[in-house]
Formats: structure tokens, C-alpha cells, sequence
């Protein structure tokens, strides 16, 4: 089967990244044909063929139109059997809403600028499009959560929005990286042997509760834990916030990573209290490396987590009920917890995420 797959640049590490290269490698390795559709800058990828669509740099309006018209006119009717889309365009078959909604994004945020903002405006109408059927044949959820929200604010039709949940590499990350790449990764960032470590990956800080998490920390019954904070941001603010609060020091900034399976593996949980978040690679990469995970209650990813089992669900983003649950993982069986997680991730392979999307591509093909 010729599939184009419309999708922004990506590299093999980071989680929506590494979540599209692994999805792509097993398709390949399944017979299927890939034109990878994309900007400038993609590098190759094994098996596919990239295929860069020419887009205006700035502003992000004209980023964001001029893209889904560029993969509009390079996937015209009868070249490919299918074009699925990881991006919001004029027209596809399959939609994977790996973002959620916009509108979702929006409300979690507490923000209500989009009647004066074209650039919002515009992804809402792309949605709405999309979500109606108008732009697309049938929509992929990639968790529950987010299939209930894609009908509850688009009125999508439910025979047409799927959940397929996301696979991830179980032997990169796996509970053995402790025991190779722990302490040595624990000696590079500075962290003592025997503390407690908390460890947040992401960018956009905001919306993935890092400042709620930090308040968190400062609440909790150890006061020698220690935080890694790994991303893409601007850090200023939190760094200000964590001073007043008297856990600056106990705070290792370290910026985007590629070895993130090293941060895993020197760390005693994961927590990703997140404000929106539609599921979140980070919860089945700390699942897989045997990693309970804090998250929550608006997580896709919470999906998984067994309160007090492999992880915890705070039911609101607030420093108390983050308090909380870090309290209740810290004083909690970490080699139980660390053996549940690990088996909670292991049934979401690329295989299985494979499997589920060629049901979908046999019937719509047929």
C-alpha cells in the first residue's frame, strides 16, 4: 500500500519525535510505501522517501496555511492509496489528532483570545473541517480521552473517530538502564547517590505543569529531593520561582536531551502534571524504563497509571495534590512500582500501534 504521510520535520529523539519514527520504521518494515510529506530540514529516513513541501518561514499563519496548501497540491487524487496526516490540512484521508484539539488546548490554558487571533481562528477552522468530515475520512484519537473530547466539543461522528494508542521502543527504554547508566548519569548531573530524584521532560513548560510541580516539590515531606527539569524552554521564571521558594538548588536545568533513556534511568519518578496534554510519550518512555509516573487527571496518558500501583494521578494541577502524590510515591515500594510500570507499558508496541492503523488503511482502501 502507497501511503503519503503528512507530517512537520523530526529527528530520532524527543517523544513526538521518536513516536513518529518508530511508528514509521515498523510500517516500513510491514511493506508499506511511504512518501514522508514535510518541510526543509527532515533528515533522511530509512525507507521512506522525504518529499519537503516549500513553506513560508514566518509568520506562523502564513506557516501553518501556506503548509496545508503545499500538501494539498502535492497529494492530488489517485497517486496514493491513502494520505494520512499528523497535521491539520486541507484534506486527507486519516487525521491523527496527536495534538488533541486546538479548541481543548485553548480552554485547558484558561484563554480566550481567539476572536481577535487570525492564527488561532485559523487552526480552529481547520479542525472544525476535519472533524466534520469534510477534510478528512476518519479521525485516530490517540487516547480516550481525547476521542471523547473531539466529540464533545466537534460533534464527530463516533463511527469515525478511533483510538489507536501510541507504541513505544521497549528495548531503549528498559528497566536494565538503571542498573548500566543510573549512577554514572546521576554523577554527571551532579546528583547524590542516595537522593530522591524527580525527573520533568518536555517542553512547554506551561502547559505540562512544570511551575505547579516545583511549588509541589517545596511541599514535600523530603526535603532533600532533587528535581531535573529536561526541555525546550525559557526557564527564567521557574528558576525565580524555585529560589523564592528555597529549592533552587536542588533543581538541575539541563535544556532538550537525546539520551533521555540516561535521564530515565537515574531517576526514581517521572512527573508530567500537565494542564493539557493528550497523551504524552514521556508516560509510556518512563513506563517502559520501569519508572512510575506522576501525571495528571488531564492527561491522555493517565490512561495507565494505577493509583499507588505503577504511578499516581493528581486529580487537579495544584501544588497540593502534586504534594501529595510525589509523598505517595516516595514512600511507596519503588521496586514494585518499578516492575508494575514497566508491565503496564509493555502491551504498547509499534507493532500493535501498526496493527490497529492497518485495520483502519484496509477499510478505508477497500
Amino acid at each position: 500500500m502507497k501511503i503519503a504521510l503528512i507530517c512537520r520535520p523530526f529527528v530520532f529523539h524527543g517523544g513526538v519525535e521518536t513516536a513518529t519514527a518508530g511508528l514509521m520504521a515498523e510500517m516500513v518494515r510491514r511493506g508499506y510505501r511511504i512518501d514522508l510529506m514535510t518541510t526543509a530540514g527532515q533528515a533522511p529516513v530509512p525507507g521512506v522517501t522525504v518529499r519537503a513541501l516549500s513553506v513560508l518561514p514566518r509568520p506562523r499563519l502564513g506557516r501553518l496555511l501556506s503548509f496545508a496548501v503545499a500538501a494539498r497540491r502535492a497529494t492530488p487524487a489517485g497517486r496514493y492509496d491513502l494520505v494520512q496526516s499528523h497535521e491539520r490540512c486541507l484534506r486527507q484521508d486519516i487525521y491523527r489528532a496527536g495534538e488533541g484539539t486546538h479548541r481543548g488546548y485553548l480552554e485547558a490554558l484558561g484563554r480566550r483570545f481567539t476572536r481577535v487571533s487570525p492564527y488561532h481562528r485559523a487552526i480552529i477552522l481547520l479542525e472544525r473541517r476535519i472533524f466534520s468530515l469534510k477534510a478528512a475520512r476518519e479521525v485516530v484519537a490517540i487516547s480516550a480521552s481525547g476521542q471523547l473530547e473531539i466529540r464533545r466539543l466537534y460533534h464527530a461522528p463516533a463511527g469515525h473517530v478511533s483510538l489507536v494508542y501510541n507504541g513505544v521502543d521497549l528495548a531503549r527504554f528498559h528497566p536494565d538502564n538503571r542498573q548500566r547508566l543510573g549512577a554514572s548519569t546521576r554523577a554527571e548531573l551532579g546528583l547524590p547517590r542516595d537522593a530522591w530524584v524527580i525527573l520533568f521532560v518536555g517542553s512547554g513548560f506551561e502547559r505540562k505543569g512544570l511551575g505547579p510541580l516545583i511549588e509541589g516539590m517545596a511541599r514535600m515531606g523530603d526535603r532533600q529531593a532533587r528535581l531535573v527539569v529536561a526541555g525546550k524552554g525559557r526557564t527564567d521564571r521557574y528558576r525565580r520561582a524555585a529560589d523564592r521558594l528555597g529549592v533552587g538548588s536542588r533543581i538541575a536545568w539541563l535544556g532538550p536531551r537525546a539520551d533521555v533513556e540516561r535521564l530515565y534511568a537515574a531517576a526514581d519518578v517521572v512527573a508530567l502534571p500537565a494542564r493539557y496534554e493528550p497523551f504524552g510519550n514521556v508516560h509510556l518512555e518512563a513506563l517502559a524504563s520501569g519508572v512510575p509516573v506522576l501525571s495528571s487527571a488531564h492527561a491522555g496518558g493517565a490512561e495507565l497509571i494505577r493509583q499507588g500501583d505503577n504511578g499516581w494521578v493528581a486529580p487537579e494541577v495544584s501544588a497540593p495534590a502534586i504534594a501529595a502524590g510525589l509523598d505517595g510515591l516516595r514512600d511507596g515500594d519503588g521496586p514494585r512500582l518499578g516492575a508494575a510500570a514497566r508491565a503496564s507499558a509493555e502491551p504498547f508496541t509499534y507493532s500493535a500501534q501498526v496493527d490497529a492503523l492497518a485495520a483502519i488503511h484496509r477499510r478505508l482502501a477497500g
